[in-house]
């Protein structure tokens, strides 16, 4: 099986196979549904979850104590950049958006792409 293992901090966190490996995969496991490869899959936040949006995120990151230098280069930006993003003057593609969700905890901003 050629599968790649993606880690974030020595751990494993991903794991990327084929899709013709997925398929048997899941035919092994006894599922029948499989979603198309170009189907976005999105998971909807419960009625009762509200989720902050981007123009929360400098509370957020505030609240939790953490300083713009060092979120910044948590996610792999620069200060200036996520400043842009914290006033609104510049949105995040969706690998910084899953970044900054990973350390700010949000699990919504993760499942937009």
């Amino acid at each position: 099986m050629d599968i790649q293992i993606i880690t974030r901090e020595g751990e494993p966190e991903y794991a990327v196979l084929p899709w013709a490996q997925y398929q048997a995969l899941l035919k092994a496991a006894g599922i029948n549904e499989q979603p198309a490869p170009d189907t976005p899959v999105r998971h909807a936040a419960s009625p009762d979850q509200i989720l902050p949006g981007l123009d929360q995120l400098r509370s957020l990151r505030e609240g939790k104590g953490i300083a713009i230098e060092a979120l910044a280069r948590t996610v792999g930006i620069s200060p200036s950049y996520l400043a842009l993003i914290e006033s609104g003057e510049r949105q995040p593609d969706a690998a910084i958006r899953r970044s900054l969700a990973w350390e700010l905890t949000v699990p919504g901003w993760r499942d937009e792409s």
